[in-house]
């Protein structure tokens, strides 16, 4: 009976009675400080209303001169509706609506004799102003990263993407917490059917409330327990825009200074916006080094451990002797020195983040060198054993994105341990489960490992090289975009010469 009543109540339309709505505005804000029910009179048309608003979430100045001033001062003709300067305005019959708008800063305004209310856009929330990305630093990339507010995020996009192709698809997630999730993609070149997927899974989501871009990925990727990331998260509007004309789509989070980008391929966690201003030759060696700086980081651990314990047969004699020195004192095996100086690694690392700036870094390079050395001079970790952690840690910041860079060190330590017990059995083992992994992974229903498997030749150019702008003249393949030719003959002039 209660559920019944409930559903009715959500469904109630608002009646004419100014009174009326008044008493059920505070009913269903109950303890509410902040709700502001201000009763007015229109003088364009000679009718008495109300309008209600947050005050906390409104500008009071859009409120003052482009709603209030304009009702209350000049006068019009009975005969037709009232006029304000509010940029939108949206009429609404039905009580959950209202609620909400009011929920989300909207001003709404209540006329005696009338079974509709406007909900006025005078939303005017804290927000902070357009600052460099924090995590995703550029040195020839623009100097604007997103902040907090989705409007402001969606706009940066759009000066990317001046094209009314660019569609957007608002979504309200969370029973509690409204927050407002859009999705941006190009019509005419984004795979229908990827919409409709991206689109399910947001709308299927019922939880309290959304807070950020992290919660949503973990809603809507395939396989949320795969240590690999399989949506892409940037903080920077020109990489945004550079992935929805690629054929991708844009997932914006109110109230988060990031968004979501999907599908995406492994490769893709290795790509920066540097790699399309800086030359092709310099792009293709640094992509090619943040390759290899992955495999240092999962494996180099792994590999020191295999060889002291199972195969130091194959280390040059002379090599041989000098570790041996180093490990003479060592009391401890490779195994549980590497663990030492890894956990310790972590924590330095964990301790530099969430410090502040200036006392994080000053934590991370002296309690990195002072610790180095101490251990050493104790007799705890050999010097080859710092050297290894120190490389290997190098190696892992080198990688661009992170959440690929977080999964990295979780599998170092898994690596570690099948080297420890089985040598380079392991090491092989542990490279094959991660290959079959890669192969295994979707996302948003598309292959995670192409263009390497399945073998996409035409993606290649800008996958672990990347050739010149000029040479790219389709989508990638990956996308399955129904365009997927994106430019001409960009160096038509050649030919005409």
């Amino acid at each position: 009976m209660d559920e019944q009543s409930a559903m009715d109540r959500k469904d109630e339309s608002i009646t004419e009675s100014l009174d009326e709505s008044i008493l059920r505005i505070e009913e269903i804000f109950t303890d509410t400080p902040d709700l502001i029910i201000r009763k007015l009179y229109i003088k364009q048309t000679g009718e008495q209303a109300t309008i209600i608003y947050m005050e906390e979430l409104t500008d009071k100045t859009s409120l003052n001169h482009d709603v209030l001033a304009p009702l209350q001062l000049e006068t019009g003709n009975p005969s037709e509706d009232f006029i304000t300067t509010v940029g939108y305005m949206k009429p609404y019959s039905k009580w959950d609506d209202l609620k909400l708008s009011i929920i989300l800063g909207y001003s709404v305004l209540f006329i005696e004799g009338r079974s509709i209310a406007y909900a006025l856009d005078t939303k005017g929330f804290p927000q902070r102003a357009i600052e460099d990305p924090q995590q995703e630093p550029s040195l020839k990339g623009a100097h604007q990263g997103f902040i907090e507010t989705g409007s402001q995020n969606i706009a940066m996009i759009r000066r990317y993407i001046a094209d009314k192709e660019l569609k957007l698809k608002r979504y309200i997630v969370g029973k509690r917490g409204q927050t407002e999730v859009s999705l941006l993609y190009l019509e005419d070149v984004a795979k229908p059917e990827m919409i409709k997927v991206l689109e399910e899974r947001i709308q299927s989501i019922d939880v309290d409330a959304i807070i950020n871009t992290g919660e949503l990925a973990e809603f809507i990727e395939d396989q949320p327990l795969a240590l690999l990331p399989q949506i892409i998260t940037t903080e920077r509007p020109d990489t945004a825009a550079s992935q929805i004309l690629q054929g991708r789509c844009v997932v914006v989070v109110d109230g988060s200074p990031s968004v979501l980008v999907a599908p995406v391929t492994f490769m893709s966690f290795f790509q920066t916006v540097d790699d399309y201003s800086s030359r092709w030759s310099i792009s293709s060696f640094l992509r090619i080094l943040r390759i290899f700086a992955f495999f240092i980081a999962i494996f180099l651990p792994g590999f020191f451990i295999s060889v002291i314990s199972f195969h130091f047969e194959i280390i040059p004699m002379k090599l041989l002797l000098t570790l041996g020195e180093s490990r003479g004192q060592v009391p401890f095996p490779p195994f549980v020195e590497a663990i030492i100086m890894e956990i310790t690694l972590e924590m330095l690392r964990e301790a530099g983040v969430r410090l502040p700036a200036p006392v994080g870094q000053t934590v991370g390079i002296v309690g990195g060198i002072v610790i180095g050395q101490a251990v050493v001079q104790a007799g705890l970790i050999s010097n080859v054993m710092v050297i290894v952690v120190a490389f290997t840690a190098i190696s892992s910041f080198i990688i661009p994105n992170q959440d690929m860079m977080a999964a990295v060190r979780i599998m170092r330590f898994m690596i570690m341990v099948l080297a420890n017990w089985f040598g380079f059995i392991g090491l092989v083992v542990g490279m094959m489960t991660i290959i079959g992994r890669l192969i295994t992974l979707n996302s948003l229903n598309t292959s995670y490992s192409t263009p390497i498997a399945p073998f996409r030749a035409a993606d290649w150019k800008d996958t672990l090289l990347r050739v010149p702008l000029w040479m790219m003249n389709n989508r990638p393949v990956s996308t399955q975009s129904r365009q997927s030719r994106r430019q001409g003959k960009s160096r038509g002039w050649k030919e005409k010469n």
